[in-house]
Order: C-alpha cells, then structure tokens, then sequence
C-alpha cells in the first residue's frame, strides 16, 4: 500500500508532455520549495534537450515506463494531447504515482470513472488541472455571488475566442470550453440538467472549430459559452447576472478584471391595468474589487502538493474531472444530433 508523503518533505515530480503547456507546469512546479523536479518524458528528443539545458541534472526519457521507474519520482503530472491522458495516468496510477492531470481529464466518462477508482482503491491524490479555480478572479467572484447583496443567479455568458491553435484530436468545445465549464460549475455549486451544443468545421471534417454550448441548471439558470478557433480578437470574458447586481469578468486585463455593477431590473407591482405595467432599470455604482495579484498555475501545483502532503481531496478532484467530462460527452452528442437537448440524469 502506498504510503501518503509528510508534510513538508520534497516531494519527487516527474512530468509527461513538454509541448504546448508543460513547459509551464515544468517551471512552476520547479520553483516551489517543497518539490523536486526529477524527471521529464516526451518523444522530441529536441524539447528534451531544451529542457534540460533550462533544468540541468533532470531526467529525460522518450520511454514514458523509464520515466516511471526512475529513482525519486512519486508523483507524475500529464500534460500530453487528451487522447493519451488514460494511457499515461492510468500506468502512473498503477506505478503508486500521484498524478495531476491537465483538462480535460480523459476521453471518455468511462476513463474517468477508472482512473478515480484506481486512485481511490490505492489512496492516491488524483488532481485535474481546472486553472481558473485557482485564480483571484474567481475565487472573488465565488464570494461575490454567495452574498445577499448580489441574490441569487439567474445567468452566465462566457466568450472564449480566439485565432488557432486548431487541434486535430478533439473539437474547439474540448479544447476551450473546459475553462468555462469548470468556472461555472464552481460558482453555480451545481451541475446541469440538459445540455444543448451547435457548431460547425470549416477546416477539418468532423472537428468543429466554433461552437455554441448552452447548459440548463436547475432553478431556471442558464449559462451559454462561445468558443471559437476563428475569431480576429482574442476575447476571455464573462458576465454573471444576479437579481439585484451583475458582474462582468474580463481575464485580458492586466489589473482590472472584475467589475461588479449595481444594475438590475426591478419588477413592477401587481396591476389590472396592462398600460400600467412597466419594468423599472435600476442604475447604481460600479465596483471594481482589489484583486491578489499571484500565478493561479503556481497555486494549483502548490494545491496538488499540499493534497499530496496532507492526504485532503483537491478542489479540482478526479469527480469533478469527471462531471466536466460528462457534460463535453453531452455536448458532443448534441452535435451529432444537430443541438438536440441531452438530458444528464441524475449520474
């Protein structure tokens, strides 16, 4: 049985994917103190030797099984294309690893619902990389919404858009919507009841590359995303509508990304009289909260290995992975069914 690190010992990271972000994950999870990076896997013998130019005395293995067994790692992190999550997390599980996955979690729920099996069954730390749960903007917003002050929730409407990168894997909703979902989720503190999704591919058949994802929560909320590979600007924002005050979250700005406004409609009495009836416009202040100005990715990787040390569920665990999985699932078929509703049941 694997035996949980203690707190505040050097914990051994090794990391599989050196492409598109983990060059990120490799730098900050090198600069924290109560970490080693031991060793890195990828197939470019080239971005190998990048690497270790930059990080002199790390392993580089192009045979991922090398990787596992080499001397210190206990905990891998997988920052390869989707469709190889499940094979890396799986053999890492399997190894005794820890394992941090970037989103989306897998392919498929079925490969989700596996990897958290196995890392329950082993009293592993199985941590998703859903970013944005770790930054200031949306913790703020997170408390925001939970006063009376904002009331309760009635919308949400996210823009992820920009030029590229096209995938040849997964679709523009795989790709970018992840973000927001896990965003979402997190503020509303529940999951959907039906999800619709419409798109179309210009440039690669059958990978859609703008989309459109509206998903029904309980309580007659609704939240709409936008996302797209095609788009001139590269736009991050998102607008949360309370009953009495709404928010608009813009992530390109460099200091200012919330603002909350004052602003709501005002339901106009009770009347016989139709002419009578009008719905008022309150127009208040706007706020814009002071925010802590710190890295969410340096967070999340201090967060996985805390959970490690202290053996605690991470915020973004292997369920929520999961459900974030589920609802992409969902969409998918959506599409194929020209954005026919899904309906997510109670699993």
């Amino acid at each position: 049985m694997h035996t949980t690190a203690k707190a505040k010992e050097s914990i051994g990271i090794g990391v599989v994917g050196c492409g598109y972000w983990g060059p990120n994950l490799i730098r900050n999870f090198n600069g924290l103190q109560d970490c080693r990076l031991r060793a890195l896997a990828d197939l470019s013998v080239d971005r190998l030797d990048h690497m270790q130019r930059l990080y002199p005395g790390v392993g580089t293995y192009t045979d991922f099984d090398e990787m596992l067994k080499s001397r210190g790692v206990e905990a891998v992190v997988v920052a390869t294309p989707v469709r190889t999550h499940f094979k890396f997390a799986k053999a890492a599980l399997l190894a005794d690893k820890h394992v941090f996955i970037e989103k989306p979690m897998a392919s498929t729920s079925a490969e989700c619902e596996e990897l958290i099996r196995i890392a329950e069954d082993r009293g592993l730390t199985l941590m998703i990389g859903h970013t944005f749960l770790y930054s200031a903007p949306v913790k703020k917003i997170a408390e925001i919404v939970k006063t009376p002050e904002f009331g309760e929730v009635q919308s949400i409407n996210s823009q992820r858009l920009n030029l590229g990168l096209f995938q040849n894997d997964i679709n523009v909703a795989w790709d970018l919507a992840p973000h927001d979902v896990s965003i979402i989720l997190h503020i509303l503190g529940d999951r959907p009841s039906r999800v619709n999704c419409q798109g179309v591919a210009h440039y690669t058949e059958g990978i859609e590359d703008v989309a459109n994802m509206s998903l029904a929560f309980p309580g007659n909320r609704f939240a709409t995303i936008q996302s797209s590979w095609l788009e001139p600007r590269k736009v991050r924002t998102m607008t949360i509508v309370g009953k009495l005050q709404m928010i608009v979250y813009d992530d390109l700005q460099p200091l200012e990304k919330i603002r909350l406004y004052d602003t709501r409609v005002d339901l106009p009495p009770h009347t016989d009289s139709f002419a009578e009836f009008q719905y008022s416009y309150h127009y208040g202040d706007i706020h814009i909260p002071k925010l802590d100005q710190e890295e969410p990715l340096k967070t999340e990787c201090q967060h996985f290995l805390d959970c490690i040390s202290n053996g605690e569920q991470p915020k973004s665990c292997g369920r929520k992975g999961l459900e974030l999985v589920r609802i992409l699932e969902a969409s998918s078929e959506s599409l194929r069914r020209n954005g026919a509703p899904v309906e997510m049941g109670n699993s």
